[in-house]
């Protein structure tokens, strides 16, 4: 299993994982030609793409998929509030939230998260005997949330703002309100504190995703979490970014190395 943050922050957010011949897009709030760009950066021709399977509506992360889903024929995978919102996609598979589905040789396991949108999720993807999970766009860490998290293998986890910073910023005091609110976007300490709990032997990467440009910096929230972390974590943890990918991480390889130690 290997993936990679394609785009990561408040303007545009979508991660390519894969696993064996199935290749699956998180989102996608770039514009079609963008994205196609940034998939040749790693080597991904855009055409062997399987699916979208989408977080929810906000055109962060919704933005590019009309066209793209059209133009590679892709299936769109939604659930019911999210799909509502979706227009002029290829086509819409719906799913029920809190029911896992295989893409592939890959399951995909939707779980619900709490934030402003219709019905947002997070998603556990299973392959190859490892955990990948994606939680961003929450508002708070509800004990599902946590759950769901254990035991993963790799973790794109959002840490959103500095809360110091937020308050600072230019933002209109209700979008301060929205964003530092139970349904707006995890902070930097959230988000430290909840790895702390999470961490174990076998979580060999760890992404900081949805920074924002405007009350955040990667030295910032990776500062802030490795707070929270130092003394218990040793492998790989970076910031996502909406200007480029990160580097394609292999998960298994980490896990025969670890194997290969013991």
């Amino acid at each position: 299993m290997r993936f990679s943050v394609i785009s990561s922050g408040s303007k545009a957010n979508c991660t390519f994982i894969e696993s064996g011949n199935t290749r699956i897009l998180i989102d996608c709030g770039l514009s079609a030609k963008e994205l196609e760009r940034r998939l040749l950066i790693h080597g991904i021709n855009p055409e062997t793409i399987d699916a979208i399977i989408v977080t929810h509506e906000h055109s962060d992360h919704v933005y590019g998929i009309p066209v793209l889903s059209k133009r590679y024929k892709l299936p769109v995978f939604a659930n019911n509030g999210t799909a509502h919102h979706i227009k002029k996609a290829y086509g819409i598979e719906k799913f029920s939230t809190g029911e896992a589905f295989w893409i592939g040789s890959v399951k995909v396991d939707p779980f619900s998260i709490v934030h402003d949108a219709a019905d947002p999720v997070g998603y556990s993807l299973f392959a190859e005997g490892l955990k990948f999970v994606q939680a961003t766009d929450l508002g708070r860490v509800t004990p599902l949330v946590k759950h769901m998290l254990e035991g993963a293998h790799a973790i794109v986890l959002e840490s959103n703002h500095c809360q110091e910073m937020l308050k600072n910023c230019d933002y209109a005091w209700h979008l301060k309100q929205r964003i530092s609110s139970s349904y707006g976007h995890l902070n930097n300490d959230a988000a430290g504190a909840l790895l702390e709990e999470l961490i174990h032997p076998e979580l060999s990467h760890i992404v900081l995703a949805h920074l924002s440009e405007n009350s955040n910096t990667p030295d910032v929230a990776l500062d802030a979490v490795n707070h929270y972390i130092h003394n218990v974590y040793r492998h790989s943890i970076v910031a996502g970014s909406v200007s480029q990918p990160t580097e394609m991480v292999h998960i298994a390889e980490f896990d025969l190395k670890r194997q290969a130690m013991l």
